[in-house]
This record gives structure tokens, C-alpha cells and sequence, in this order.
């Protein structure tokens, strides 16, 4: 903000803006990629702490079921205590929470570190979000800026995959932890520096939708988890469904009427920024089935080291950062936004068609890599402009809290995508063995082949639930591209050379 010599005030962008984009993409990526950094590793912890296979899903569950129960708390507190405190705050209660699992001398400390990592990232993400979206607010500019976060968002997954296989090959798994350490400090020094945000908006905080709304998510994400070990039927996991159902439309009742609304509900009547969550949504729970089944097909049926793992995510990797950068950023002022996520999404469920064809003895260059390829592109082309439009026209009282909410749907799109397509996996497989097992010399051959058969059931579901994002994107999302501002178009000739004053 800077005065003019008439005394009007006038807006000029920050000129460090960039910079702080890179602190702001540090942070998210750091966030992003903990939900799978420590997959690989888990075998080298479970062996180390002495962890039992029932409880070794709680090393990943903790960190999700706190993140996305969380998310809409930690967004309102970004509202009202200020972007940047909260960012910072966030980054390094991250940090401490990152060290301490990497000192864990229990199965105890370590669930307990996962968690605090999730508690901390349910504040951080929303804030990296909103400092993003009030940053930025030139529309070619938000492109960009917004291809960015796209990127990391759809494949810090990915990365994450790479980064804790060669952590877990050539250090420790503990290094897996370990490393967010000096990543948030850079962070947190960076934004100090980079990064400005105004002062909080002061209200009171709406403690009765905290409970309901974060008590509702917890226990419906705390049923999917459960689910993957219990069974869909199991009456504690039909209880688990049952109170979350009725948390959250006590909660929808109570935000009509609270002073100080935790989830504002107009923020959700927008048919734009609803159809960008439930998209959102429906493409993760897609996405992080195919890295579950994914990381067990590469490494325990074609005998993948955790390292060699790792980088056969890259082409993905890679793909999402070119689809989101170079496709999504380039087209998004030009384009309504479905005209990217319907493709996207159709590019992506033909990659997820392809992996249905895989069997136990697959070629990864001819079968596997083909279909990441295209599955990274379609996931680009989705993941910026749902950003992009669901964070759009926001108040900036409300930035935070919107902000979580696109984080929550993507959270909650993840945990129920895990428990879903694993127990479709784990049915087909045992259905599979007890048809065709004839003797048990072959058990291990047709063990082998069940489970192969399993992941491409759930891997036809995962497509098919693409396919279903794709149309509820091309049926509400039906925002316009985005206007540009006259500094940003191109420089033609007019024809007229001299219009009158007050003239368009």
C-alpha cells in the first residue's frame, strides 16, 4: 500500500511476492508430502520399535485423522489471529512435533509426534492457503501463482514417496522426521522476512461449532480407519458413522444460528466452490488408493527397493508439475475452469483404466509408466483451478476458514480413500485365493495373483469415482475465466488513435 502525492491511497502488489510464493510452497510441500514420507519407512520403524502389524496403521492415521479433523478450527484461528502469526506458529510447532517422532524411543511417542504433526499442519495449511490467495490477487498472476500450489498439492504425495526411500535406504527411517526440521526453519525465517498479512479480525471464537464440526470429522475419519481393519459392517464402525453424521448436521444447525460462525455456511452456497469440493474430494480419494496399492504392488510383487519405489513415482511427480505450470496456469485466464478439470479428470481415469490391466509379472516402461503419465497430467489440469476457484472471491475475513475448508475435503478425500479402495482390495484378493486355490503347492502362486486381481477391482472403483468428479465439475462448476485486468492485455493498435476522456 503506498500513498500518492494527492493523498489518495493506491495498491501496488509487493515486489517480493515471488519470494514469498516460495516460502509459502516450501511449507505446503512439507505438509503435503509427511502423509507419505514415512509409508516406506514404516517397515524400518516397525521393526525398530517393535510395533505390532494391528497397530502399525496408526503411525499414518494419527497424522490424517488429526490433520482433517482439525482443518476448519485451525483456519478460523488463521482468521482471527492473522495469516503470518498463525504460519509461523504453525511451522514450528510442525518442526517440534517432526523431531520428536524422529526420537521416538516407543510405539507411544512416535502415534503421539504423528498426531501433533497433524494438529500443527491442520493450523499451517489453511494459513499457507489464504497468505496465497491474499498475495496474489491479480488474476494472470493467481494463475501462476496458483499452478504452483496445484503442483505441490498433487504431487507432494509423490514426492514424498521419493524422498523417504532414499532417507530410508541410505540414512534411517527416523530421517524421515528428521528432515522437516531445517525445511521449517528456512520457512519460518523466510516469512518473517518475505511475507506480510493484516492484523487478525477480531471475534469470538465459536466454541460449540468446534466441538461439533472438528467431533464430527474426527469420528467419521476415525470410521474409515477403522473400517480397513474391522470391516464396513462392524457395529463399533456403523456407531463411528452414525455420531459423525449427526455431529456435523448439529453443527449445520448451529452455524445458522452462532454470532461467530466457525464455517460461515455462505461460504459453502457458492454452487462454484461446492462443486470444486466435492471434485477435489472424489479425485483424492482416487489418487491415494492408487499410491496405497501403488508402493505394495512395486515393492512386494515386482520386489522394488524402497529407493528404486520412490523414483518409480517420479514420471507422475514430474507430469502433475507440467500439467499444473505449464497447461493448467497458461490456460486458466482464458478457460472456464471445468474446461480443465473434465479433461483432467478423464485423462486421469484413463491412466487408472490402463493399471487395471496389470498382472504379477507387468513391465513397468510399457504398462505401469504410461498410466502415471497420464494420471499426473489429468491431475495437474484438476487440482490449480479447483484451487483457484474455490478460494476465489472470498471476504478476507473469511480467506482462512475457506482455505481449510478446500483442505479439509481434501484430508477427509484421502482417509476415506485409503479405508474404501483397501477393503474393496483386501475382499476381491480373499475372494480371488478361495476360488482358484486348488493345493497348497500353488498357495503362493495364486496369493500372488489375488493380490494383483484385488488392487485392479478397487482400481476400476478409483476410476469410476474420476469419472464421477469429472461430471460433477462439468455440471457445477460453471465459473467464468477469470478477467483480466487492461495492463495485461496484449499492446494493438486501436483504431481509433485518440479516444475522449471517460471513453472504455
Amino acid at each position: 500500500m503506498s500513498v500518492t502525492r494527492t493523498g489518495e491511497t493506491s495498491t501496488e502488489p509487493d515486489p517480493r511476492r515471488w519470494w514469498g510464493l516460495v516460502i509459502i510452497a516450501l511449507a505446503q510441500l512439507m505438509v503435503v508430502l509427511d502423509a507419505t514420507i514415512v509409508n516406506i519407512a514404516l517397515p524400518s520403524a516397525q521393526r525398530d520399535l517393535g510395533i505390532s502389524d494391528g497397530n502399525r496403521q496408526w503411525v499414518i492415521t494419527a497424522y490424517t485423522l488429526a490433520f482433517g479433523g482439525l482443518l476448519l478450527l485451525g483456519g478460523r484461528i488463521s482468521d482471527l489471529v492473522g495469516r503470518k502469526r498463525t504460519f509461523v506458529i504453525g511451522l514450528i510447532g510442525f518442526a517440534g512435533a517432526s523431531a520428536l517422532g524422529g526420537a521416538a524411543v516407543d510405539p507411544g511417542m512416535l502415534f503421539g509426534a504423528r498426531a501433533l504433526q497433524g494438529v500443527f499442519a491442520a493450523v499451517l495449511a489453511p494459513s499457507a492457503l489464504s497468505l496465497l490467495t491474499t498475495t496474489f490477487t491479480d488474476p494472470k498472476e493467481r494463475g501462476k501463482a496458483f499452478g504452483v500450489y496445484g503442483a505441490l498439492a498433487g504431487s507432494g504425495a509423490a514426492i514424498g514417496f521419493i524422498v523417504g526411500g532414499v532417507l530410508t535406504e541410505y540414512l534411517d527411517w527416523r530421517w524421515c522426521l528428521y528432515v522437516n526440521v531445517p525445511i521449517a526453519i528456512v520457512a519460518v525465517v523466510g516469512a518473517s522476512v518475505l511475507l506480510h498479512d493484516s492484523p487478525g479480525h477480531p471475534a469470538r471464537l465459536d466454541v460449540p461449532g468446534v466441538v461439533l464440526g472438528c467431533g464430527g470429522l474426527f469420528t467419521i475419519v476415525y470410521g474409515f480407519s477403522e473400517a480397513e481393519s474391522r470391516g464396513w459392517s462392524d457395529p463399533f464402525v456403523l456407531a463411528l458413522f452414525a455420531a459423525g453424521a449427526v455431529l456435523l448436521a448439529a453443527f449445520v444447525w448451529w452455524q445458522t444460528r452462532a454470532p461467530s460462525p466457525l464455517l460461515p455456511l455462505h461460504i459453502l452456497k457458492n454452487r462454484n466452490r461446492a462443486g470444486c469440493l466435492l471434485t477435489m474430494m472424489l479425485a483424492v480419494i482416487g489418487m491415494f488408493g492408487l499410491f496405497l496399492f501403488m508402493t505394495y504392488y512395486l515393492q512386494v510383487i515386482l520386489g522394488y527397493s524402497p529407493m528404486k519405489t520412490g523414483f518409480a513415482f517420479l514420471p507422475l511427480t514430474l507430469a502433475i508439475i507440467v500439467g499444473s505450470t505449464q497447461i493448467s496456469a497458461r490456460l486458466m485466464s482464458r478457460v472456464q475452469p471445468r474446461a480443465l478439470m473434465v479433461p483432467g479428470m478423464i485423462l486421469a481415469a484413463s491412466g487408472m483404466v490402463i493399471l487395471t490391466q496389470m498382472t504379477v509379472d507387468s513391465s513397468y516402461t510399457s504398462e505401469i509408466l504410461p498410466a502415471l503419465l497420464l494420471m499426473g497430467l489429468g491431475m495437474g489440469l484438476t487440482f490449480m483451478p479447483v484451487f483457484a476457484t474455490a478460494t476465489a472471491g472470498v471476504a478476507p475475513q473469511d480467506a482462512g476458514v475457506t482455505s481449510a475448508t478446500v483442505n479439509t475435503s481434501q484430508q477427509v478425500g484421502g482417509s476415506i480413500g485409503t479405508a474404501l479402495l483397501n477393503t474393496i482390495a483386501t475382499t476381491s484378493s480373499a475372494a480371488y485365493v478361495t476360488a482358484h486355490l486348488t493345493g497348497p503347492a500353488e498357495r503362493a502362486a495364486v496369493t500372488r495373483e489375488g493380490i494383483v486381481h484385488g488392487y485392479t477391482v478397487a482400481i476400476w472403483w478409483a476410476a469410476g469415482i474420476m469419472l464421477l468428479a469429472g461430471l460433477i465439475a462439468g455440471l457445477m462448476v460453471t465459473a467464468k475465466p477469470p478477467a483480466q485486468p487492461r495492463a495485461a492485455e496484449p499492446s494493438v493498435p486501436p483504431r481509433h488513435p485518440v479516444r475522449e476522456p471517460g471513453q472504455p
